[in-house]
C-alpha cells in the first residue's frame, strides 16, 4: 500500500488568497472509515472523487511521537471535544486525513448478526442484507490485510489478560486488526509511526488520487450547496494547519459535483453539517449513541510491560450479550495515565513510579442512552449525552469483571478510579466496587465509538436518511459514515462503517446514469 504525499496536482492543502473552484463527480466529505470506503468505490467505478477533509494531511514519519503533538495535529478540537448532560465526557476523535482511523487501535470486527436483524426490523433488509453487508466485510478484510495478532504483536500485557480470562472460563480472543505488519510499538493511539496500520490515508485516499481524484486537505466544509432539491457542491474555507502561527484567513473554496455530495463527517459532524445547509427533518440530530468505557489499573509485583505490543491486543465478547459489554486490554500512553492515576505531589509521584508494573484493561458498554447533536453557539458542535442507570450499572459490572481478571492475572492491587471508591483495592475489596456509586459524575468515561445523529431507516418521521442513505428530501445526497448507523453495535464500529459505506457507494455508482448528471 502507498504513504507517498500525494502530488501538488492531486492535493491541495491550506491555501490562502483568491478563491479555489474545482469540479468532479463525487464529492465525498470526509477521509475516514466511511468517506475512505465509498471515495475509493466510486474512484474504481470510474468517477472523478473529490475529497474533503477537515484537518490537515500527515506522513507516518511526522505523525507525533507525544500525545500533546497527537492531540494538537490528529484528534478534533486539540482532544477537548466533550458530550454534556449530567457530567462531561471527552469524545475521542481523529481530525486530519485517514480521520479516526489514524488514531485509533484499527480493530476490525465483523458486523454482528444480530445488528443486522435489528436493522432488519427498522426496515432496512433489503439494503443492509446480510449477503450484502457480508460480502463487503469480506472485501475490506481482504484489501487491509485484516489478522489476528500474534507473537510479538502481543507481548506481556495483551497475553496475560487472555491467560486470566482463559483461567476464568471466559471467552477470549486476540483482536483482529488492519495493521498486518504490527511491529508492537504501542502507538496506535498517536498515529503508527511505522506506517504498518492500514488507516484510510495509506491505502483509499491514495488510490482514490491515483485514479485522478484529487483532495483538499485542512478544508473544513461549511456548508452543502443545494438547488432545486439536489446536492450540487460544497463550499468552505481553508483552514491553517498551525494554529499557533499568526492568524490569517485561509481562501474560500467551491467544489461543483456532476452527481452527487457523500456526507462522511463524523457522528459530531454530519448532522450539524447538514443543518447548517438548510436540512430541516425531525430526526437530524437525533438518536445520537456511543460505547461509554472506564477501565481499570492493575499494579503487579512485576514489570509488565504495558508498552510493548500492540496497545490493544486482548477481547473478550463473554458478557456482550447478557449485558452488552466488551473488555480489551489498552497501553494507555504515558501522558493519560498519569493524568488517570489519583494524587498530587509526593503521593502522586510515588504512584508513578508503579507504571512498569501497571496494566490497564477497559470495558466499553453497548449503552442504551440516546443522546443528541446539533451545530455549536459557543462551540464547533452541540453534543448531549447522559448514560442511563442500566448502562452505569452495566459498567460497574464490567469494571468489577475486569479487577476479577486483574487479580486472576496476579496483581497485589487494582485502581478502578471512581470517585466514592478507595484509590487502591485488594483482592478482598471487591465488595466495595460492587457498591460502586451508579452517579455519571463519579466515573472517569470516556466515549470513542460514536453512532447516530442521520439515522437511516424506514420511517420518515425517525430517520434523517432512507434504506439508500438519501437525505430525505434532497436529491443525490448521502450519508455514508456512522452517523446513519441506527443503532450501537457492542462490537468496535470501524469495519461495519467501511461496509455500510462499500455497499451504498455501490449501490450509487450502478444507479449513476439514473440518478443523472448536473447540466
Amino acid at each position: 500500500m502507498s504513504s507517498r504525499a500525494p502530488s501538488s496536482a492531486s492535493h491541495l492543502s491550506y491555501q490562502v488568497g483568491s478563491r479555489v473552484e474545482i469540479e468532479a463527480d463525487y464529492v465525498v466529505i470526509g477521509t475516514g472509515a466511511g468517506g475512505g470506503a465509498a471515495a475509493a468505490v466510486l474512484a474504481r467505478a470510474g468517477f472523478r472523487v473529490a475529497l474533503c477533509e477537515a484537518g490537515p494531511w500527515r506522513d507516518p514519519q511526522d505523525y507525533p511521537s507525544t500525545t500533546y503533538g497527537a492531540f494538537r495535529d490528529m484528534y478534533a478540537e486539540w482532544g477537548q471535544l466533550f458530550a454534556s448532560g449530567d457530567s462531561m465526557i471527552p469524545i475521542i476523535q481523529g481530525r486530519c486525513v485517514g480521520g479516526t482511523t489514524t488514531i485509533n487501535s484499527a480493530i476490525m470486527v465483523r458486523t454482528p448478526d444480530d445488528v443486522l436483524s435489528e436493522w432488519a426490523r427498522l426496515g432496512l433488509g433489503e439494503t443492509m442484507t446480510p449477503d450484502a453487508i457480508g460480502a463487503a466485510n469480506d472485501r475490506v478484510e481482504e484489501q487491509l490485510g485484516v489478522r489476528e495478532m500474534a507473537g510479538v504483536q502481543l507481548q506481556h500485557h495483551n497475553q496475560m489478560m487472555l491467560d486470566a480470562l482463559q483461567a476464568r472460563e471466559m471467552e477470549s480472543h486476540p483482536t483482529r486488526r488492519s495493521a498486518p505488519a504490527c511491529e508492537g510499538t504501542s502507538q496506535c493511539l498517536q498515529g503508527c509511526r511505522s506506517g504498518a496500520k492500514l488507516s484510510t490515508n495509506l491505502n483509499w485516499v491514495p488510490e482514490v488520487l491515483d485514479l485522478g481524484g484529487c483532495l483538499l486537505s485542512s478544508a473544513p466544509v461549511d456548508r452543502i450547496e443545494i438547488a432545486r432539491g439536489r446536492a450540487v457542491g460544497v463550499h468552505g474555507r481553508f483552514r491553517n494547519p498551525r494554529p499557533w502561527e499568526p492568524p490569517v484567513r485561509g481562501a474560500r473554496f467551491r467544489v461543483r459535483a456532476r452527481r452527487g455530495v457523500l456526507v462522511a463527517a463524523s457522528a459530531t459532524g454530519s448532522a450539524p453539517l447538514l443543518e447548517r445547509s438548510g436540512v430541516r427533518l425531525p430526526a437530524l440530530g437525533s438518536g445520537w449513541r456511543a460505547h461509554p468505557g472506564a477501565g481499570v489499573i492493575g499494579i503487579y509485583p512485576d514489570e509488565v510491560g504495558m508498552h510493548a505490543g500492540t496497545t490493544q491486543g486482548a477481547s473478550s465478547v463473554q458478557l456482550r450479550s447478557s449485558a452488552g459489554i466488551k473488555l480489551e486490554s489498552l497501553a494507555l500512553p504515558l501522558e493519560l495515565l498519569a493524568a488517570r492515576v489519583s494524587g498530587a505531589g509526593s503521593v502522586h509521584a510515588r504512584v508513578l513510579e508503579e507504571i512498569p508494573r501497571m496494566a490497564f484493561w477497559v470495558a466499553a458498554i453497548r449503552a442504551e442512552a440516546e443522546g443528541t447533536v446539533h451545530r455549536g453557539r459557543l462551540g464547533p458542535v452541540r453534543v448531549r449525552y447522559v448514560p442511563t442507570r442500566r448502562d452505569l450499572e452495566h459498567l460497574r459490572l464490567g469494571m468489577v469483571e475486569l479487577a476479577r481478571t486483574h487479580f486472576e492475572a496476579g496483581a497485589e492491587a487494582v485502581r478502578p478510579g471512581i470517585v466514592g471508591v478507595p484509590a487502591s483495592l485488594g483482592p478482598d475489596d471487591l465488595h466495595l466496587l460492587e457498591a460502586a456509586p451508579l452517579a455519571n459524575r463519579n466515573w472517569t468515561w470516556v466515549l470513542s465509538h460514536l453512532f447516530g445523529g442521520c439515522p437511516m431507516g424506514a420511517d420518515p418521521r425517525r430517520s434523517v436518511v432512507g434504506p439508500d442513505l438519501q437525505v430525505r428530501g434532497v436529491a443525490a445526497l448521502h450519508v455514508v459514515d456512522a452517523s446513519c448507523l441506527p443503532t450501537t453495535l457492542g462490537v468496535n464500529p470501524q469495519q461495519t462503517i467501511m461496509a455500510v459505506s462499500m455497499v451504498i457507494a455501490e449501490h450509487i455508482a450502478e444507479r449513476a446514469e439514473e440518478l443523472g448528471v448536473v447540466a
